[in-house]
């Protein structure tokens, strides 16, 4: 796919209103909440309009706006034929329902972050809620980004420490697309799997300005963080950027819309994920090649009824359409299961060399804490049940072998439990 042209200056307005007119388009549909169109979204309309554009606003209201139907349906109500471009004014939620958006109505789509907190503003898929399951839709990637510093640099602090936990997931992430690739036989790109590494890195020695929303602070971590987009979109899929720390937040964000429960920032909830994942790796790190075997020859075939209980215990509503994703897990014949395990035992040095590269639970939740973000479960306002209930059942939201899913074959479940 086609990279998107990116635009990091200090007026997105003009920026973008040049864009228009050398582009030719004319009319568009501006897409925000309350509060993005705020601070930015009737600037960029009125913008448009002064200079000779036709530009309309399509506001999504309440105090929580999530990608889900009724949002997207809003979007879909307004939209006009005569529109020819789309331009998401917002962080993560807006800019993912209008990807969705352009890509049904086959219009393109112009990305105007309003905040530095997620990495999948260039990324060619939405992470929708559908039926009150987290699911990652086909959609287009951006034509364009212009990101105005003077905003950026004002976004709230938790939504920067948001963006700054959201990088720090690409530790384990990596890792675990490392782990899939060996193990259970996912496509795997060293080259962009090596970017996604160096832009948490690049985040990471940026910390300290970062922390203190300066505007180089705020322009590195807008970098890397659209570094992280592009490994997607290179790629063709979210693996170089999503493991089991994402698996933990979609998780409790399902947990929390069941419920009927405030949201929480994605990167806040990756960003604790990560230090629990970090932690399954540490874990990992501590078992020899003999401990792998034995615990493997012990290890059950996974008895399909048992497992899809513990799907619908955890899941309710959700549970039918997340159980099809695991059907190459929990519907495993014994022959492929002694071949599973057969592998991993042959490929446990290696296993252990992937988990060498993931960095301690300390120094996640250190670095989390250096630019005020949340560490532990009550300071992300979850209760401690939440970890646990992740930890068991977060591994069958996507077919993919993650750290989790490893561990859950090493260490099985009791009947009962």
């Amino acid at each position: 796919m086609k990279r998107p042209q990116v635009t990091i200056s200090s007026n997105a307005t003009t920026d973008l209103l040049s864009f228009c007119r050398r582009a030719g388009y004319q009319r568009m549909l501006v897409v925000a909440d309350t509060i993005t169109h705020r601070i930015l979204g009737q600037a960029v309309r009125d913008g448009l309009c002064q200079g000779g554009c036709d530009a309309r606003s399509v506001v999504i209201a309440g105090a929580e706006v999530a990608a889900d139907a009724a949002s997207i349906l809003d979007v879909v109500l307004s939209f006009d034929r005569r529109d020819q471009l789309l331009i998401a004014v917002g962080s993560g939620t807006i800019t993912d329902i209008t990807r969705f958006v352009s890509h049904r109505v086959g219009v393109p789509f112009v990305a105007v972050p309003t905040a530095p907190s997620v990495d999948g503003f260039a990324s060619p898929g939405a992470p929708l809620i559908v039926r009150g399951v987290k699911t990652t839709a086909i959609a287009h990637p951006p034509i364009a980004i212009f990101a105005d510093l003077d905003v950026v640099g004002r976004a709230p602090p938790p939504m920067i420490a948001a963006g700054f936990g959201d990088m720090l997931g690409k530790h384990t992430s990596v890792a675990d697309w490392k782990l899939g690739s060996l193990v259970w036989g996912l496509p795997f790109d060293a080259g962009i799997a090596n970017r996604s590494t160096a832009a948490v890195k690049a985040c990471e020695e940026a910390a300290g300005d970062i922390a203190t929303a300066s505007r180089l602070g705020a322009q590195r971590l807008l970098e890397a963080l659209l570094e992280s987009g592009f490994c997607m979109l290179d790629f063709g899929s979210s693996l170089p950027a999503s493991g089991a720390e994402h698996h933990y937040s979609h998780f409790w964000e399902m947990k929390l819309l069941q419920e009927r429960k405030p949201a929480i920032l994605h990167g806040a909830k990756v960003g604790v994920a990560t230090i629990f994942v970090a932690e399954l790796y540490e874990r990992l790190r501590r078992i020899s090649v003999a401990d792998a075997e034995k615990l493997l020859a012990e290890s059950p075939l996974p008895s399909a009824p048992d497992e899809l209980t513990r799907i619908r215990q955890s899941y309710g509503p959700a549970a039918e359409e997340v159980a099809m994703t695991q059907m190459g897990f929990i519907g495993m014949t014994e022959q492929a299961w002694e071949a599973l395990k057969q592998k991993i035992v042959e490929c446990w040095d290696a296993i252990q060399d992937i988990a060498q590269t993931v960095p301690g639970p300390l120094e996640i939740a250190q670095l989390l804490r250096s630019v005020g973000g949340p560490t532990t479960m009550e300071e992300l306002g979850l209760p401690d049940s939440y970890r646990r209930m992740a930890g068991e059942s977060a591994h069958f939201l996507r077919n993919h072998f993650t750290v989790s899913k490893l561990l859950r074959i090493l260490f099985p479940p009791r009947a009962g439990e």
